[in-house]
C-alpha cells in the first residue's frame, strides 16, 4: 500500500428532520476510540472526519465534533435537502477524494491524500443503501452489518491475494459480524491485491455499515475543538431529475419500546414455518405483546407466505447484537437457542420464560422459567389457560 495516499476515517452522519440520528454519535464514538489509540500507536495524526449532508444543517457541526469529530465536512445545499441516494452517492464522494477538503483536515497529509483510509456508515436502511453505492463508486470493499471493529497489522497468506506467500498487512481494518448461526462471528477484510502473477492493486477506503446500537457513543465534550469546513457540491442537471414531492419519516417500522411483553421466536419454526409463525402471532395477539426474532429468521431460511414473510421476517424484528436492545417486563423465548448475540439483546429482560425441547440449551441458564418441549404443543395449552383468566389477556 502506498502509505501516504490514504489517510483518515470519514464518518457519514444521518440526521433526520433536523436531528441526528443515535447511529451517527455512536459511530464517531467508535472512531474517536478507534483513533486516540491508532495515532498513539502508530506515531501519527490522522482525523475522524464527520461527512455532513444536508440544507439548513450546519448547526449540527458542533454537536459532531463534541461527541468526538476532529473536522466535519458540511455541505449544505437546498438539492440536499431529501434524501435522494444518486445525489448523496455523489457528493459524499466529491468530498472524500478532495485534496482541498484533504488538505483542510490536515495538510501535513495533503499532498498525497488519494482517498480516506477508512469509512463508516450506519447500516440502516439509508446507510446500507448509500453505503453500497458510495463504495461500489469508489471500487472499493464493503462489510454490512458490523458489530465489532478492531485495527491491527496481521500476516495474511492467501491464494489469490497474495500467492499463497505470507505477506504483512498493516492498519487492516477486522470488520466482525455475527454470522447466520448467531453462534460465531465473521471477519471480513478488505485486503490490497499483491498477487504479481494475476494482478496487483490497492483497495481503499475499508469500509462498513455498523449495526445501530453496537456502540456507545462519548460523552459530550463542550471543551472539545475541532474545524468545520463548508464544502460547495457541484450538481448536474442529470442528479435533480428526481424530485421529492412529499415525505414521512417512520420513526421505526417495529415498536419495541411501548410493549411490556415481547415474544420471541427463533429456528423452532422449522417444522413447519407457516404454521409456527401463526401460532407465535396468536399467542402474542393474545398477551398484547410485540414479536422479536433472531437473526437467521430475518434471512429468510425458512419458507412461507409473502404476507408472513413481509411481516415477521425482517430486519427490523431482530433482537441481539445485530438488531435491537430490548428490556420488557417479560419475555418469552420460543424455540431459539439462546446464541450469545441474541441474549445480549434481551438480557435487560425482567423475567424470562423459555420453551425449547433442548434443556442443554444456553436459553435455558438465561431463564427463569424453562419449559421442556415443542412450541407446537406448548403454546396451544399455554393459551388455553390464559384465556381462563381474563386479565392476563392483551396485557399490554
Amino acid at each position: 500500500m502506498t502509505e501516504g495516499q490514504y489517510r483518515h476515517v470519514y464518518v457519514v452522519i444521518e440526521h433526520i428532520d433536523g436531528k441526528l440520528i443515535p447511529a451517527s454519535l455512536e459511530m464517531l464514538g467508535e472512531a474517536r476510540r478507534l483513533f486516540d489509540d491508532y495515532n498513539k500507536r502508530y506515531n501519527l495524526n490522522e482525523k475522524v472526519v464527520a461527512v455532513l449532508l444536508g440544507h439548513n444543517i450546519k448547526d449540527l457541526s458542533k454537536t459532531l465534533i463534541e461527541h468526538g469529530a476532529d473536522a466535519v465536512v458540511v455541505a449544505d445545499h437546498p438539492n440536499l435537502k431529501d434524501l435522494i441516494n444518486v445525489i448523496q452517492t455523489k457528493v459524499v464522494n466529491q468530498i472524500t477524494l478532495s485534496k482541498e477538503v484533504a488538505e483542510k483536515v490536515e495538510p501535513s497529509y495533503a499532498n498525497e491524500y488519494l482517498r480516506p483510509r477508512y469509512m463508516f456508515f450506519a447500516a440502516d436502511s439509508i446507510g446500507r443503501h448509500l453505503s453500497s453505492t458510495v463504495l461500489a463508486d469508489l471500487d472499493s470493499g464493503l462489510a454490512s452489518d458490523v458489530n465489532k471493529l478492531v485495527i491491527s497489522d496481521m500476516s495474511i497468506t492467501h491464494h489469490i491475494k497474495t500467492g499463497g506467500k505470507p505477506l504483512m498487512y498493516d492498519k487492516t481494518l477486522e470488520m466482525y459480524r455475527v454470522d447466520f448461526s448467531g453462534f460465531l462471528w465473521t471477519t471480513i477484510l478488505c485486503l490490497d491485491n499483491r498477487n504479481e502473477k494475476i494482478s496487483v492493486r490497492e483497495y481503499s477506503p475499508q469500509a462498513c455499515n455498523i449495526i445501530p446500537g453496537a456502540f456507545q457513543p462519548i460523552d459530550p465534550d463542550p471543551s472539545r475543538k475541532g474545524i468545520i469546513i463548508d464544502f460547495e457540491p457541484k450538481f448536474d442537471d442529470a442528479d435533480l431529475k428526481i424530485k421529492v414531492l412529499s415525505q414521512t419519516f417512520v420513526k421505526s417500522e417495529v415498536d419495541f419500546e411501548n410493549y411490556k411483553t415481547i415474544v420471541g421466536f427463533g429456528k423452532g419454526i422449522q417444522a413447519a414455518p407457516e404454521k409456527n409463525i401463526k401460532l407465535v402471532e396468536e399467542f402474542a395477539n393474545l398477551i398484547g405483546a410485540q414479536v422479536g426474532i433472531t437473526l437467521p429468521i430475518s434471512k429468510n431460511v425458512f419458507s412461507a407466505s409473502p404476507a408472513t414473510t413481509s411481516t415477521y421476517m425482517i430486519p427490523a424484528r431482530v433482537i441481539g447484537t445485530s438488531g435491537s436492545k430490548v428490556g420488557p417486563m417479560l419475555y418469552f423465548a420460543i424455540g431459539l437457542s439462546g446464541a450469545q448475540q441474541h441474549l445480549a439483546g434481551m438480557e435487560e429482560s425482567g423475567f424470562v420464560i423459555a420453551i425449547n425441547t433442548d434443556e442443554e440449551s444456553p436459553i435455558k441458564d438465561a431463564s427463569d422459567i424453562f419449559l421442556k418441549g415443542r412450541m407446537e404443543d406448548v403454546l396451544p395449552l399455554l393459551m388455553a389457560e390464559i384465556k381462563k383468566e381474563p386479565q392476563l389477556v392483551k396485557a399490554k
